[in-house]
């Protein structure tokens, strides 16, 4: 014989042996499933970071696409993907048409090759691919009537080769060389190849040649990585050079590049100033990103006590839980006035673990004059960290029937002996 007994949301089933089992058996306001979810969506937020990152446009997503299948040697997907990247006549539209005719000559496609420069040339007369376009023009009309095939990729290996090894000879004829790789219409690979041993020479020539590109002397493709590599080599001249750049008139792609180098060299300072003026929304959001990726909460604190839009205190937030930095988040959950934002913040609070800011979230709970959606909020943090004791203790003191009911719904999804105990006693009562 078994007893039935409904409690809120669940059922508890009391069988003779004196076990109880529950079971949500209607839809509740919060159930597992979209806290659950809650948890995933905020501990993919907080680990977005450079990933990242970036366009998701599908202009973007495609160039990107193409990019790798042409570095592959694929490339009749190559072409594919570049032809339609082109067609959408976006910000990557000059790009694309430069390697879509790259990728046909490869092919032995010449008179589609020089087709497509036409095309660039004509769409783009003052992109900084011309150099690049015009290049190419010349060696196909060189090449006219010779056979090429895909495989002629072997001959860039050999580039390579000789690449790695330039730098054991003179340095300024290798420099020479390399600058010359770079303006000429050489492959994606090479040219990369080349601004890479650039970039590990210490003489004043190579860093001018770095420099220069890092300013925009060569297609953008080039720059972006030029501002990586003085990213990468984390030293105090080359960070003045990536902040002189950033306060040109760059335009957003590059100041986002930069925002990325700044951070992978580690330049609080940099990131905290692009963060406090920066009046690009998106490139805020981008160094309040860094800061968190840096771990740099005091940064954060202080841009949050001078933020007055709520879309960007979200994502210090987002930045400040990153840093794992929980008495920031229980100062916001405490503090703030914008209700959502302290919601926000306790759901934050319990992404960020159990034992970390159990303590902190019964104290929010109790205090006396917190609203009943941040009091929600707190039991929805406690159950995404599992936390039955907390839970059972909330529920013993609540008198709101509202709040009692849903600190209840919470219990009875819950596989633990604090939360079982708790039901029976309510059952046997």
């Amino acid at each position: 014989m078994k007893t039935w007994m409904c409690i809120a949301a669940g059922v508890v089933t009391v069988g003779l042996a004196g076990t109880a089992t529950v079971s949500a058996q209607v839809a509740m306001p919060q159930s597992a499933a979209q806290l659950t979810e809650q948890a995933r969506e905020l501990a993919r937020e907080a680990s977005r970071g450079d990933r990242q990152l970036r366009s998701s446009s599908k202009e973007q997503q495609l160039y990107s696409a193409a990019t790798s299948a042409m570095d592959a040697g694929q490339w009749g997907r190559a072409l594919e993907l570049f032809t339609e990247a082109a067609a959408l006549k976006g910000d990557r539209q000059d790009g694309a048409l430069y390697w879509k005719a790259y990728v046909q000559n490869k092919l032995g496609q010449r008179p589609e090759a020089l087709a497509t420069i036409q095309e660039l040339l004509k769409a783009q007369p003052s992109s900084r691919w011309v150099s690049d376009a015009k290049a190419l023009d010349i060696e196909v009309r060189n090449a006219s009537g010779q056979p090429v095939k895909p495989e002629a990729e072997s001959d860039d290996d050999l580039k390579l080769l000789a690449l790695n090894g330039l730098m054991n000879n003179d340095a300024e004829q290798a420099i020479a060389i390399l600058q010359k790789l770079l303006q000429g219409p050489q492959s994606r690979k090479v040219k990369q190849r080349a601004l890479f041993v650039l970039s590990q020479n210490r003489s004043p020539k190579a860093r001018e040649v770095l420099v220069s590109i890092a300013k925009g002397a060569a297609n953008p493709d080039l720059q972006r990585d030029a501002l990586n590599y003085l990213g990468i080599s984390r030293s105090k001249e080359n960070t003045q050079v990536l902040a002189e750049i950033y306060a040109s008139k760059a335009d957003a792609d590059v100041k986002r590049k930069i925002l990325q180098s700044f951070m992978m060299a580690g330049e609080r300072d940099q990131l905290l100033a692009a963060a406090r003026t920066e009046t690009d929304a998106s490139l805020r959001v981008e160094a309040i990103r860094g800061l968190g990726m840096l771990h740099a909460s005091d940064s954060l604190s202080q841009l949050y006590a001078a933020e007055a839009s709520a879309e960007v205190k979200k994502e210090l937030m987002r930045a400040l839980m990153q840093t794992g930095d929980t008495a920031d988040i229980s100062k916001i959950a405490t503090t703030e006035p914008d209700a959502k934002l302290k919601v926000e913040a306790i759901r934050m609070l319990g992404v960020m673990g159990k034992g970390k800011t159990s303590t902190a979230l019964a104290e929010l709970y109790a205090a006396p004059s917190q609203s009943i959606e941040a009091r929600k909020a707190v039991i929805g943090a406690l159950f995404m960290q599992g936390d039955a004791k907390t839970l059972v203790d909330l529920a013993r003191k609540e008198t709101n029937p509202e709040l009692r009911k849903q600190l209840v719904q919470q219990l009875s999804m819950m596989k633990s002996k604090e939360a079982t105990d708790f039901l029976m006693e309510l059952i046997n009562k």
